[in-house]
């Protein structure tokens, strides 16, 4: 092979390493690729050649010898073990300084150990979160690096280049923060996308059985919606699935599809990980319970005969001032949501010392992504006029809206329970705004059975300290300090 040419490298070139290394390609790059399966190389070469210019690797010692120095080879394989197996087969074959990118969807526990241990070996680990699909990859993603920021350095122009442009012209990536920050960012995202998703399904089942409209009238209502303030690329295809009809039959599309949700494991990651930070996400654990309701058919089976209200759809004039209450409510319930996603990076970037920016997250978030919305430069601009803000829910932007909305929220989810039509989402969305605004919370009587049953002591609001009572005897209290 000839001296060094490849300013970057890929290897695993299935639906998103391909498109990746295309995109880096079509924007002036020479791209190594490498494969274990070597045909889909040589497919790559032969059918995308045209696009730029690329070097074809068969091996891992002639892919490594094709790039640059500082070397930088991204990785786009299988997350867990698959991809432990590919950083240790490259590590070898690298010198300090290089910089390995795994742009899979990787848990963050898993960029911080590897992140470490090739620092140790002078190489710089890049935990990047990719969002935006085969589409994405190619044309433009949201790219969420973490590492080192000299590792950023090296990266920023090529990644600058390949990213997706904000309507203001501002690349969607940024140096999210250290070790696991990037791909801790990226499993966030996708918690929020899940919540998301739930929302607008269940927005779609109420203007369904509610109001007795079509799907092709409801993608016309979610036309409509997508050109306010829920302007968003999940509505938008939203409206594309519910307009679509099915070639076989003819029937609506949405019909035709079973109803049972699946997913790879983001959602339940962020699920998991709040736990163990102590972060209420009560929107995301919803919408990731739901999925897995969903695929439950045993169950679901086993509880069809269990009786609910029998309810006819609304007339005409009732139907679409309901509609209009929907747009209400799954906007506060959107904002909720979103609000507890930020909430948990806040959390996370504390935890690990990552030290986050809240408002640049939302920048890479404006185009890209699935969940790019237009209410994301908002809360850019929230986050950049109060860096301390606790939750958006706290901006007065926000809140206002949110306070507008919430009486035709309340109806929609009081509709819904009647009529037992399930909105977890829209449900738990609402309860945790009502939580937080209330002045007190029945926590004070839970804490108190458990320093009943366990002496696991409360706190008064009358002074300071730790307190026991003796709840067997003469239930005098005694100070737990």
């Amino acid at each position: 092979m000839s001296s060094p040419s490849a300013h970057i490298g890929v290897t695993g070139l299935a639906v998103m390493g391909r498109n990746l290394a295309r995109n880096f390609a079509r924007n002036g790059y020479t791209v190594a690729l490498h494969n274990r399966t070597v045909s889909r190389t040589r497919d790559l070469v032969r059918d995308f050649s045209h696009e730029g210019s690329f070097v074809a690797a068969e091996t891992a010692e002639e892919f490594v010898a094709a790039l640059e120095r500082p070397r930088r080879l991204v990785i786009m394989v299988k997350a867990g073990a698959p991809t432990d197996a590919v950083i240790d087969e490259f590590a070898e074959l690298l010198e300090p300084g290089d910089v390995i990118i795994d742009g899979g969807n990787a848990h963050y526990a898993d960029t911080r150990r590897r992140e470490k241990a090739l620092r140790e070996r002078d190489l710089y680990f890049v935990g990047t979160g990719i969002s935006g699909g085969e589409e994405g990859a190619l044309n433009g993603p949201s790219i969420m690096p973490g590492g080192s920021a000299e590792a950023y350095d090296s990266l920023r122009p090529l990644l600058e280049s390949i990213a997706a442009k904000a309507e203001d012209g501002t690349p969607c990536t940024t140096h999210v923060g250290p070790d696991g920050a990037g791909h801790f960012v990226k499993m966030v995202h996708n918690g929020i996308e899940y919540a998301d998703m739930q929302l607008i399904g269940e927005a779609y089942h109420l203007l369904r059985d509610v109001c007795g409209y079509s799907p092709a009238r409801i993608a016309e209502t979610f036309r409509e919606w997508n050109t306010g303030r829920l302007d968003s690329y999940l509505i938008e295809i939203t409206a594309e699935v519910l307009a679509h009809h099915d070639a076989a039959t003819g029937s609506p599309f949405v019909d035709v599809v079973a109803d049972q949700a699946e997913q790879k494991g983001t959602g339940r990651w962020t699920v998991q990980t709040a736990l163990d930070l102590g972060v209420p996400v009560s929107g995301i654990a919803e919408a990731v319970f739901a999925r897995s309701l969903s695929g439950h058919a045993d169950l679901r089976s086993a509880s069809a005969h269990l009786p609910g209200p029998a309810v006819e759809p609304l007339g005409p004039g009732e139907a679409e001032r309901f509609a209009e209450q929907v747009e209400q409510a799954l906007y506060a319930s959107k904002i909720t949501s979103y609000a507890q996603g930020w909430n948990m990076i806040r959390s996370g970037s504390d935890e690990y010392g990552w030290d986050i920016d809240p408002g640049a997250v939302a920048a890479i978030w404006r185009a890209g992504c699935i969940i790019r919305a237009a209410f994301l430069d908002r809360i850019r601009a929230a986050f950049a006029a109060r860096p301390d803000l606790p939750t958006l829910l706290a901006d007065d932007h926000f809140s206002k809206e949110i306070g507008e909305a919430q009486g035709d929220w309340r109806s929609v989810v009081a509709e819904a329970a009647g009529r037992g039509i399930p909105v977890p989402g829209f449900s738990a969305a609402l309860a945790s705004y009502d939580a937080l605004r209330s002045e007190r919370l029945p926590a004070s009587l839970t804490q108190a059975q458990r320093d009943f049953f366990g002496a696991h002591t409360y706190r008064r609001t009358d002074r300071e300290g730790s307190f026991h009572t003796l709840w067997g005897g003469d239930r005098s209290e005694v100070s737990a300090d």
